[in-house]
């Protein structure tokens, strides 16, 4: 991988990376209002979030960059008050990752765009299993 390729994979997993912090910290949340299934689908996406956070934080090191570190806190888009609103948080949250991953994608490293490619699959689909529809491009500003 070249220097300036370097670079831009760098921001771009620090951007993902920064998604999955999100993402861990608010599934806090989410499982917090679900019972049952939904909690335990819940638990099993904040499971997959900081396993994708330790892969993202583990591949920034190998880069020789620092990897960025999780907020304590985050400010939530709305109000989380109930089940309903905590499965419309947990599919908001997956968007962002989505989103975060897309960047990714762009860089001209292949192996890099590979992997984002895959991760936003998988974010697309958690977020489809929480709301019940998805976009014709998942990721990109409608």
């Amino acid at each position: 991988m070249s220097a300036s390729a370097a670079r831009s994979g760098i921001g771009a997993l620090q951007n993902a990376l920064a998604a999955e912090h999100a993402a861990v910290y608010g599934y806090g949340v989410v499982g917090a209002m679900l019972i049952g299934a939904a909690q335990s689908n819940a638990r099993a996406d904040w499971i997959a979030h900081q396993n994708s956070r330790d892969n993202l934080n583990a591949m920034l090191t190998r880069l020789g960059a620092t990897p960025v570190a999780a907020s304590p806190a985050y400010q939530l888009p709305f109000p989380v008050a109930n089940a309903q609103s905590a499965q419309q948080l947990a599919a908001t949250l997956e968007d962002g990752v989505t989103r975060a991953y897309l960047a990714l994608v762009a860089v001209s490293d292949p192996a890099l765009r590979t992997f984002a490619a895959q991760a936003m699959q998988t974010a697309a689909n958690r977020a489809l299993a929480w709301s019940g529809t998805t976009t014709a491009f998942p990721g990109m500003p409608s």
